[in-house]
């Protein structure tokens, strides 16, 4: 079975027709990995926002058997010390039942090839929550390595409940 959704593994652009199961997806994660309980009405928007303007971010989706099983979003960041962008992967999420079967891999690795083949892309980065120790596994295995830095933000956004 699992080589068989692998085998049907495809990754794709997302599309304006995606916007319900990206904002799902958002919705889940937040809940999953920081308790958050977003409004689903304000991530749509969101998710709107992104499909409509290409140099904020962009999304790609993974597929099996026809349906969406993950996603990851990129947006990016001029690095000005290395005369270029870095791509920072985020919106990852992955339906559990298609977890630990390459999905994510394969979204990486997707992204990653896109941004090889740039001349000014610089590299990738992500950020993920310290306690999600299964999550850091994956990014290291794929070649990642903490960057040494702390982030830090202001948010002051109506969805922000946890006074971040």
């Amino acid at each position: 079975m699992k080589d068989a959704q692998l085998s049907a593994l495809c990754v794709r652009d997302a599309v304006s027709a995606d916007v319900e199961t990206i904002a799902e997806f958002n919705c889940r994660l937040a809940l999953e990995s920081e308790g958050l309980r977003l409004d689903p009405a304000i991530v749509r928007q969101g998710v709107r926002l992104g499909l409509s303007r290409p140099e904020l971010c962009r999304y790609f989706l993974a597929e099996a058997d026809e349906q969406v099983v993950g996603q990851v979003m990129v947006t990016y960041e001029l690095t000005d010390w290395r005369g270029g962008l870095f791509w920072w992967i985020q919106s990852v999420y992955v339906r559990p039942e298609f977890r630990r079967l390459g999905v994510f891999h394969a979204l990486f690795n997707h992204v990653e090839s896109l941004a090889r083949r740039l001349d000014e892309v610089r590299g990738l980065r992500l950020y993920v929550e310290k306690a999600n120790t299964g999550a850091i596994a994956t990014y290291e295995r794929l070649g990642m390595a903490a960057s040494g830095h702390l982030l830090y933000e202001m948010d002051w956004s109506a969805t922000s409940t946890s006074g971040r």
